[in-house]
């Protein structure tokens, strides 16, 4: 049977033949009957009766129309929203989560502004306040923002002006460790149906030590062992043989970097080599960084590598192909945390 659309009818109307319909379902007419007759759906018929159940026959009246009220935010609100979004973190405002979502978001406005919105329109305000979803960077809770601020504003400029006075080259350096289970990259597939990408179950390393400059110099060297002051101090004398120039090196804080034998053999070579420590958990600062994130998502994540040979021949091989192409190391000193190294 047709049933006729009883949203077409004006409110008056939509509750009146809702009252009729009950009414006759309590007198004893079955609800198919009902359905027939007044030309409505079954379940119509049911929750209908179900909310008299519950409220009364006023829960058959009509309701106010259109957009329902206090469901809009002010532009006023909507900035502080946007503030509170970039410039704290969800648990600084006890909020429980870590990240911005949009049902944390949700959770800031309903507790801001006493105002409960669907994470859809949530999701439509933060689009027209030009947020976007991003990978978030990672910064140690530990990192002084004063040593960084007088690294960028004093002791860098100074390094680079004395690297001038000396005809000096700055080297970035840093090592990393890579693994045979690491991987990157998406691929394809059907919904529902993750794609099985097919690798050794057997897990093994390597690990690199290198340096870029800002005019395209890579000087690297791998090793299996743990890193070592004995390692760096190879690596060390490796650098300066093959140079012909004095070398600034600037690496982050780690103990061998600074351990009393690298010390007295810098010492020894004050002709050769100066070595400049980054500020404390500052990575983001270092060029070099990028070029470790370089080599694991393509040499090793996007590579299916089945014995440590194989894997160290597939870092080699990529590692001496960025060498021969130096303005790929000179764009690693484009991303804008790294900027200021690139002059």
């Amino acid at each position: 049977m047709k049933t006729n659309d009883a949203r077409k009818l004006r409110p008056d109307a939509q509750e009146a033949l809702r009252k009729r319909t009950v009414a006759a379902v309590r007198k004893g007419m079955s609800v198919s009957e009902a359905s027939r007759v007044f030309g409505v759906s079954r379940w119509a018929i049911h929750q209908w009766l179900t909310r008299v159940e519950k409220g009364g026959s006023v829960a058959l009246n009509a309701r106010k129309r259109g957009r329902r009220s206090g469901g809009q935010l002010a532009p006023k609100q909507l900035s502080q929203v946007a503030r509170d979004i970039t410039d704290r973190c969800p648990d600084q405002l006890k909020l429980p989560f870590a990240l911005w979502t949009r049902a944390a978001v949700q959770q800031l406005i309903a507790a801001k502004f006493g105002v409960w919105l669907s994470v859809w329109t949530v999701g439509r305000y933060l689009k027209k306040m030009g947020l976007t979803p991003q990978k978030p960077l990672r910064r140690a809770y530990e990192q002084n923002p004063k040593a960084v601020a007088r690294w960028l504003k004093v002791e860098y400029p100074r390094i680079r002006r004395q690297a001038w006075g000396e005809c000096a080259e700055i080297h970035w350096g840093d090592e990393m460790g890579m693994r045979s289970d690491h991987q990157t990259g998406r691929t394809c597939g059907w919904r529902g149906r993750t794609p099985v990408i097919e690798g050794t179950g057997v897990r093994f390393r390597c690990n690199v030590i290198s340096t870029v400059t800002n005019r395209g110099t890579l000087r690297f060297m791998l090793f299996r062992k743990n890193f070592t002051t004995p390692i760096f101090l190879e690596f060390l004398k490796r650098l300066v043989r093959d140079l012909r120039r004095k070398v600034f090196l600037i690496v982050d804080g780690h103990p061998a970097h600074r351990a009393a034998s690298v010390r007295r053999w810098l010492e020894a070579n004050p002709d050769k080599i100066r070595m400049f420590f980054l500020p404390p958990h500052s990575p983001e600062l270092n060029p070099d960084e990028l070029l470790n994130n370089d080599v694991k998502s393509n040499a090793v994540g996007r590579e299916r590598a089945r014995t440590l040979p194989e894997m160290e021949g597939n870092v080699r091989g990529y590692l001496r192909s960025t060498q021969r192409h130096p303005d790929i190391v000179c764009s690693y000193f484009h991303k804008e945390s790294v900027r200021y190294a690139a002059v």
